[in-house]
């Protein structure tokens, strides 16, 4: 297949081409504000279907689909509640997926065989405009191959899906780094599926009680069939398996240089890089730094696949904020090998 790449700033010809590409039940890479997308119109069960094969995605794994904007919700889902739109009014467009019962025109294949949907607002111009051109939601989860590490640049697409797909549009590399934070809206109280670029604090100011499920933090139920994107067991993981550290920085740190041997990777907070000479190192950023983190998760796991190491030390950083987008994405990464110091 040719993949045709629309590069930044896209113009009026290459929009409407790449909006013609959706309607017409294709695929597209699209930018967001947390991870690229695998983009297909979410209406069209075969195109949704080609969005699962391309990535290898298991066909019970539930898409996301995206709006320009609070109107189009009624559209695509039923019984909303009153919390959801307090919701969209104060963070979309942002990275925020509500999990709502979806209306009678999306397919159930979009949705995993689920009754419900994951819907969002992007915070991109770049899809806000190609979704309002093509005039259909699109259906994208991240556009990498399935069980890697998520897509922040073009060329991260490129790596996965040249010849795969359509089209992918360049807009620049990702603001947030990981994917929207998932609310359950369906259950009370409200329960968070996956964290991603709203914090749940962020949520509990509008919601108050939120509940975290249990596959946030720790390794969920074999066989259990996930209820979001994201909530499999080894998810966003590079070729070399991942260790994970987490406990006091400069305990992970001291654990990670007395176990680590010439063939480890390492990603380390910034303050700890000069400890690690002579490895192949990843900054994640300054300890204290959520949103640098958040921004350089996926980049440093997906680095690794370009060297020779065999296994990766990675520091974990607490839960806070947007620390526990981190650490839920690193823990997945590394199927919940962690070792606590």
């Amino acid at each position: 297949m040719e993949t045709k790449l629309f590069t930044a700033p896209l113009d009026e010809a290459q929009y409407e081409e790449a909006a013609a590409i959706v309607r017409r039940g294709g695929l597209l890479g699209i930018p967001t504000e947390t991870v690229y997308g695998l983009g297909a119109d979410a209406l069209n069960e075969d195109a949704c279907r080609r969005i699962y094969e391309a990535k290898g995605r298991p066909q019970n794994n539930p898409l996301i689909i995206h709006i320009p904007d609070m109107s189009w919700l009624p559209r695509y889902c039923r019984d909303i509640p009153p919390a959801a739109y307090a919701l969209a009014r104060r963070f979309w467009p942002g990275p925020l997926t509500m999990i709502l019962p979806r209306a009678d025109c999306v397919p159930l294949r979009t949705t995993g065989g689920l009754d419900t949907v994951g819907i969002r607002c992007p915070d991109h111009p770049v899809t806000l405009e190609i979704i309002r051109r093509a005039g259909v939601p699109i259906a994208a989860p991240s556009g990498n191959t399935s069980g890697r590490p998520s897509p922040t640049t073009a060329q991260h697409m490129v790596e996965d899906m040249w010849g795969k797909i359509h089209g992918i549009a360049d807009g620049g590399p990702c603001g947030v780094g990981v994917e929207s934070t998932i609310i359950d809206l369906t259950c009370t109280p409200p329960r968070l599926l996956r964290p991603g670029g709203l914090p749940l604090e962020d949520l509990e100011e509008v919601l108050g009680e939120v509940i975290v499920d249990e596959a946030v933090t720790a390794e969920p139920e074999a066989g259990k069939a996930p209820r979001a994107p994201g909530m499999a067991y080894r998810h966003y993981a590079p070729k070399a398996p991942v260790t994970v550290i987490s406990g006091d920085p400069d305990r992970s740190a001291a654990y990670i240089k007395d176990n680590c041997d010439g063939e480890s990777g390492i990603i380390c907070f910034h303050e700890y890089l000069d400890a690690f000479e002579g490895h192949t190192v990843y900054d994640l950023g300054h300890k204290d730094n959520k949103a640098e983190q958040a921004h350089a998760v996926f980049d440093a796991l997906r680095a690794f696949d370009e060297t020779d190491v065999t296994k990766i030390f990675a520091q974990c950083p607490d839960s806070a904020g947007l620390g526990l987008a981190v650490e839920n994405r690193l823990k997945k990464a590394s199927g919940f090998h962690v070792i606590r110091v």
